[in-house]
């Protein structure tokens, strides 16, 4: 695989300084039922980096320390981590809110029948991969046959109330291009999804989050093979809007890998960009229940681009209209 990290270092992005802490947001391992393109963490069935039993009971330590309200869960399949129900029984027994970022094929594994009644019992929200309504684009991006688990799982879970009006049971779906280019505009393709989805297969869910492809990890490998890599980071500096700094993720999230190290967002974890130093040389979990970290400097390269782009890009879809 290529690394991407000396194509971004030398960056001239805007300086970014930290807001309030408001998300933690845990990857709890690389074990994945997938192995899709734009996977920027290269994740898939043979990876065996999960988080150990001391930081996954670490976790509610912290999210009482720094009264922090939102619970992030990714992965790999985060669901796969022999842990995962007890972290989410204990962050919503703490009265926080969970979010569960499922890629709805692991919900048809064997095994994992009753994760999607689980996950309606703790009131988790579902932010779902869904690359697209048509079967070919999404068996393209994510392997034969994921199309249809993905619309069994998301029938299964409209019985469950998630993405009915008034269930309180929330279910987002999310949207990656399938190559170098940027997402269309997310209110308009939420309505086509919408339509799409209920007219041929009776889904219903709540918004669709438009998220561009980062040029890092798997994806951004699969661009220097193709000679794509130059011209895919030209295309986010073009559109670059700086009104979107404003609320970009890094600003009140942190990231934590699957080790406990902590870094300004998902994808400085998977490039080795930790946060910048102040309770040592690489800031760990532990260090969130003494130390706060609001204020601090962002640590930025050219791949933030890839979030300032256009209507923008963070772990909640577009920034702006």
């Amino acid at each position: 695989m290529h690394a991407t990290l000396p194509l971004l270092e030398a960056t001239d992005f805007p300086r970014l300084t930290r807001g309030e802490l408001q998300t933690l947001q845990v990857n709890l391992g690389y074990l994945c039922n997938q192995s899709c393109v734009h996977c920027h963490v290269n994740a898939g069935p043979t990876r065996t980096e999960m988080m150990d039993d001391k930081h996954i009971d670490l976790i509610p330590r912290v999210l009482r320390a720094r009264n922090i309200q939102l619970l992030d869960l990714t992965g790999g399949a985060p669901e796969m981590h022999p842990r995962f129900r007890d972290l989410v029984a204990a962050a919503s027994a703490l009265g926080v809110k969970v979010m569960d970022r499922c890629n709805l094929t692991i919900l048809r594994e064997p095994g994992y029948e009753t994760m999607a009644g689980f996950l309606a019992q703790h009131r988790v929200e579902i932010i779902a991969s869904m690359p697209c309504y048509s079967p070919a684009n999404v068996d393209q991006q994510r392997g034969d046959g994921v199309f249809d688990k993905s619309i069994a799982a998301l029938q299964e879970l409209n019985a469950l109330g998630y993405g009915r009006a008034g269930s309180n049971l929330t279910l987002n779906l999310v949207y990656n291009p399938l190559g170098p280019s940027l997402p269309p505009d997310q209110q308009a393709l939420e309505a086509d999804y919408k339509r799409e989805l209920y007219q041929h297969f009776g889904i219903e869910f709540n918004a669709l989050f438009t998220l561009a492809n980062m040029p890092i990890k798997r994806f951004g490998s699969t661009l220097i093979s193709k000679g794509q890599f130059g011209a895919y980071m030209q295309l986010l500096k073009d559109a670059y809007q700086p009104h979107n700094l404003e609320s970009v993720m890094c600003r009140s999230l942190v990231s934590v890998d699957w080790q406990g190290y902590l870094y300004d967002c998902d994808f400085n974890q998977q490039l080795d960009l930790p946060l910048p130093a102040g309770a040592g040389p690489h800031p760990h979990l532990r260090s969130l229940l003494d130390t706060d970290i609001d204020g601090r400097e962002i640590r930025i390269a050219d791949h933030c681009y890839g979030c300032t782009a256009g209507q923008g890009s963070s772990c909640g879809g577009a920034l702006s209209s």
